[in-house]
């Protein structure tokens, strides 16, 4: 029975490894070759909407000063501008940075959040009981976004089924070190081919709380952001999936942003960003399941989506249930060897690293020298799983003990940009 079992569960994991190797070659295909979606400013020139732009900042001195200049000296009407900077229990000089621009600029309008809960969808929520309009866009405060983007974003709202619109991340300090140049591959794969080609296909772009934009009555509707929720973002994507609204990608609504440049503050983003997924994924899993508006492909790509967290622990559980195979003598050595075969073609061209769509992103970007860093993304997976599983038994240890968990915020390097550039 435990042999049959063992057996099974390889197989599963196989199965699942194929599925998500394949969805992204398919991406890949449609993004290189097929027929492109135009986004909204492709097609319309309409009247621009009042706006409220939140930026949520905790201790975020060296860097808020960069984020409320580059808003406000973007393209977007002052008269039709409103700017909410929370300062979110801030030891620093946060505050005062938020306070001088309130004094100088009468559309923005700080929020001091000193008592109570701390975290970013807490500070949301109390933003959007101060907010004036219907979009709001949301940047988080070690983001550039660029002088046209709050026009891009806004465009997508023409469209009364909108529910929320995402643009795309762009690595501004890049040149750094070894690992800021693999996070910016994985930033172009994930935008420019994935991100794009879901919302080519219909199926499942997600809203990123970092650059993008919502409907506020809809998320009101929704009773607002969970407090407990690390990925914020991505559960607001679901309930709006799931209750009929959808979500558009915007490629040319770059924003640009500080990625970590350090191992540890990566690890601890990647271990935070998987405790956050994983429970939006068993919050939502069901829900998705029985959504009567969405259609099976949506469903599919819904779930696997949500579930992109949880895939290096299941690859591991696999590879662990070879080795009792083989150990218990019910698995031969080509087997065995096989599957490790399979597991590392899976390191590159699966979930985390797939070099066609990474390939296909440099070379519609213009940067094919990068493509010389794609063998590094085998190490960078490994690294990637080590913290996407530590988040996973966060998240368990989360169900087990009923306990919340704490908002972790990501290390900022430096507050000058020249520095990073």
């Amino acid at each position: 029975m435990v042999v049959t079992i063992l057996h099974l569960w390889v197989l599963f994991v196989i199965v699942i490894m194929t599925l998500y190797a394949v969805r992204h070659w398919y991406f890949t295909l449609d993004r290189m070759m097929m027929r492109q979606r135009p986004y909204f400013q492709d097609l319309y020139d309409n009247d621009l909407p009042p706006v409220t732009v939140i930026v949520p900042m905790h201790d975020e001195e060296a860097v808020a000063r960069n984020v409320l200049d580059a808003i406000v000296r973007g393209d977007y009407p002052h008269g039709l501008l409103e700017i909410i900077p929370v300062d979110d229990h801030s030891g620093d000089g946060t505050a005062a940075i938020l306070r001088e621009y309130g004094e100088r600029y009468a559309f923005v309008k700080p929020l001091y959040v000193a008592t109570g809960l701390r975290g970013k969808p807490n500070a949301l929520n109390l933003a959007l009981q101060e907010a004036s309009n219907e979009i709001v866009m949301v940047f988080d405060a070690d983001y550039t976004p660029g002088r046209g983007i709050l026009r891009e974003l806004a465009m997508a709202f023409v469209d009364p089924e909108v529910g929320a619109v995402m643009g795309r991340v762009v690595p501004q300090n890049t040149s750094r070190n070894l690992l800021t140049r693999l996070l910016s591959l994985e930033r172009s794969g994930g935008y420019q081919v994935d991100q794009q080609a879901r919302y080519n296909l219909d199926l499942f772009p997600q809203y990123g709380g970092t650059v993008g934009g919502f409907r506020r009555s809809v998320v009101l509707s929704l009773h607002g952001f969970d407090a407990q929720m690390l990925a914020e973002d991505t559960d607001l994507t679901a309930r709006l999936f799931t209750n009929g609204w959808k979500v558009v990608y915007a490629n040319r609504a770059e924003c640009y942003e500080e990625v970590p440049i350090s191992w540890e503050a990566r690890f601890r983003q990647l271990r935070r960003w998987s405790r956050g997924h994983n429970r939006a994924l068993y919050r939502n899993i069901s829900n998705m399941l029985r959504a009567p508006r969405l259609s099976f492909r949506q469903r599919c790509d819904g779930i696997l989506t949500l579930a992109v967290y949880a895939i290096p622990p299941i690859l591991l559980s696999g590879f662990l249930a070879n080795m009792l195979l083989f150990l218990m003598g019910a698995l031969s050595v080509w087997s065995a060897v096989a599957l490790g075969f399979f597991v590392v073609a899976y390191s590159a061209f699966g979930n985390f690293g797939p070099v066609y769509e990474i390939g296909a992103a440099e070379v519609l970007d213009g940067a094919r020298q990068r493509l010389y860093l794609l063998p590094y993304l085998f190490y960078l997976f490994l690294f990637n799983s080590w913290a996407v599983t530590s988040g996973l038994l966060d998240t368990l240890g989360d169900g087990i003990k009923r306990r919340s968990p704490l908002w972790e915020k990501t290390t900022r390097s430096s507050g000058d940009r020249n520095a990073v550039a």
